[in-house]
Order: C-alpha cells, then structure tokens, then sequence
C-alpha cells in the first residue's frame, strides 16, 4: 500500500546567524512569524501560506554554495517582487525570466546562499 501524503507541511534550514536570518525572512521577503515550541536549541518558525519555514540555528554551518537546493514561493508578480526585494536591498538576482511551461521565474539567495525562487503564473 503507498503512503499518502497530505501536504509539505515545512522546509527545515540550517542557518549560520539567526538574527540575520530572522531579519531577512521576516522584514525583507515578509514572512509572517509563528509561535515556536521551546526546543533546546535557537530557531524561528515562519508562515509560507499554510506550510512553513523553520529556521534552525547551527554554529558549525560554514560558507558553501548552497545553490543545489531551493525552494519556490508563488506570489503575484515577480516583477513587483523583484522592485520590492531591490528596495531592501537585494542586488542579485537571476530573472525575472520565463519557465519553459509559462510562469515567470525570479531567483535569489538567502544571507547563508540558499537560492529562493518566486513565480507567478503568466
């Protein structure tokens, strides 16, 4: 019998500066943030819609190219996105630029590398 799976209910990562990242997640792309239990170890829970974003605190984490992982958020027009992240002052991107199928694609990277990607659909 398969597993049935009901949803992603949250992306975990590992962050080398939590207050950065906070600072980050929570004022520049706007996430909500959400009550955390009281584990025994630094974090943040943010919402992205009805799934969320855990932020977790590791002081080994070193510098490295995270770019071989993302994850997509779906807003309304990464062209707004993309004015609103350059007002904040994110300077690099890749995009805005069309997927094969349609939806316009935005990328950039979070304080510690990990790619972000923003689509809305065309």
């Amino acid at each position: 019998m398969a597993i049935k799976i009901h949803e992603l209910n949250h992306v975990a990562l590992h962050v080398s500066n939590l207050e950065e990242s906070m600072e980050f997640y929570g004022n520049v792309i706007g996430l909500p943030l959400l009550p955390r239990p009281a584990f025994n170890f630094p974090g943040a829970w943010f919402a992205l819609g009805s799934q969320e974003l855990h932020l977790i605190y590791d002081d080994t984490l070193v510098p490295a190219n995270r770019k071989h992982h993302h994850f997509a958020l779906l807003v309304d027009d990464v062209f707004a996105a993309k004015a609103e992240l350059e007002s904040k002052g994110i300077a690099e991107f890749k995009g805005p630029a069309p997927r094969p199928d349609g939806p316009m694609q935005l990328f950039f990277s979070d304080p510690d590398g990990y790619l972000i990607e923003l689509y809305h659909v065309a």
